[in-house]
């Protein structure tokens, strides 16, 4: 059909004999929804496709699945970071809905419930979240790293109402894109995994997609936001020689290098190293030493618990485990005190279901029990290691 008010917003490509018929939407405005909803209807489409993936397509067609999160699990499996980050961008979302009185992902949902009420095939072809940012994360290189996460916690503190500037963003950009906006600007290293290798990951899936069908579709309306309009068209006429190997190399994860993994057990070296040169030349001196590793490093731990506004047992639960979890990269001081959380306030059922409402204000996320715990392991975290590089250089100060 491709009858949208305004031509700029439509782009069609024709591989064998599927036609792709791509809808640019902007995700904060209602006339997007409108259009998706007529194309939908009224237009000759075999399939919809829609910019979501299997995450972001449970959280959109039922909210309530944050209400069974296992919350240890996700401690323990090491996702408290990823599961934060998506809470700070969900923030972020809610202040868009709260100002615009729209929901982002509206038209998106809009394309999901046509689909289905007219019986097609609705393909999911954007790469997980989780992927996506953790490539960003990677990418970028380790000294700009805590500036991305501070921007990241910048906007889930910040008060002020979205501006005009960034609603123009939205409008012929992308969610996350406008999300990292101060950043990914004037950074490849951004804009590549945010962006372009989304594009790709997308043409891709779609070439799959109609690729694997039992009959290929004639016409497909692929359903994404403004900013992937250009390039998506691009991938799709340059094609791949296989698109289920394009899309499997861009869930793949860029290899870590080996030496930060050996940075903690380096630390843990000097640290005992430093015991035992201490205890050798006096047991005053080495006891001395092993105070301060414990007033240190506990304190700090503890600090950031108490930050987070932890329960008191707690806190003094962080200041005991730190001293011993930090010689112990295996195990860490966030996780305990996280777990120590959960046994003295249980998350209720209304923290669960209001998550999503409490973490779009920033004090919410010390009221609501379940942020409340990732402010302890990821405050509590920062806490120990900072105990323990500041207790090191003490040790190593008392030595020399």
């Amino acid at each position: 059909m491709a009858t949208n008010d305004d031509a700029s917003l439509i782009r069609t490509v024709t591989v064998g004999p599927t036609t792709f018929t791509l809808l640019g939407t902007a995700h904060v405005s209602p006339q997007s929804v409108a259009d998706v909803r007529r194309e939908v209807d009224e237009g000759a489409y075999d399939a919809i496709a829609v910019e979501l993936c299997d995450s972001r397509y449970q959280n959109l067609m039922d909210p309530q699945a944050v209400e069974r999160l296992d919350l240890f699990e996700i401690l323990r499996s090491g996702k408290a970071g990823m599961i934060s980050a998506s809470l700070a961008l969900g923030a972020y979302q809610q202040r868009l809905a709260d100002q615009f009185d729209i929901r982002p992902g509206a038209e998106l949902e809009a394309a999901v419930h046509g689909g289905r009420r007219r019986l097609l095939p609705v393909w999911l072809v954007d790469r997980d979240i989780g992927i996506t940012l953790k490539r960003v994360y990677r990418n970028v290189p380790w000294w700009q790293r805590p500036t991305l996460l501070m921007g990241l916690l910048g906007s889930l503190l910040s008060r002020d109402r979205v501006s005009g500037e960034d609603i123009e963003r939205l409008k012929q950009g992308d969610m996350l894109e406008s999300t990292f906006s101060e950043f990914a600007a004037g950074s490849a290293r951004l804009f590549e995994p945010l962006i372009s290798e989304r594009d790709r990951y997308m043409a891709a899936r779609l070439l799959a997609s109609a690729n694997d069908a039992a009959t290929p579709p004639r016409s497909v309306l692929v359903v994404v936001g403004a900013g992937h309009l250009s390039g998506l068209k691009q991938a799709l006429e340059s094609g791949f020689e296989d698109p289920g190997a394009e899309s499997a190399r861009l869930e793949e994860l860029p290899s870590r290098s080996r030496w930060p993994k050996l940075i903690p057990w380096a630390v843990v070296a000097i640290i005992l190293t430093g015991f035992a040169i201490g205890f050798s030349r006096s047991s005053e001196l080495g006891w001395q030493l092993v105070t301060d590793w414990v007033l240190i490093n506990g304190s700090l731990c503890a600090l950031g618990a108490a930050l987070a506004r932890g329960h008191p047992f707690t806190v003094i639960g962080s200041f005991l485990a730190a001293p011993l979890t930090s010689l112990n990269p295996t195990i860490g001081a966030g996780f305990v005190a996280a777990a120590i959380e959960l046994m003295s306030r249980r998350p209720r059922v209304e923290d669960f279901r209001g998550l999503r409402d409490a973490v779009a204000d920033w004090r919410g996320w010390w009221r609501n029990r379940v942020a409340r715990t990732l402010l302890v392991f990821l405050f509590a975290t920062l806490g120990s290691a900072a105990g323990t590089y500041l207790a090191g250089f003490r040790i190593i100060g008392q030595l020399v």
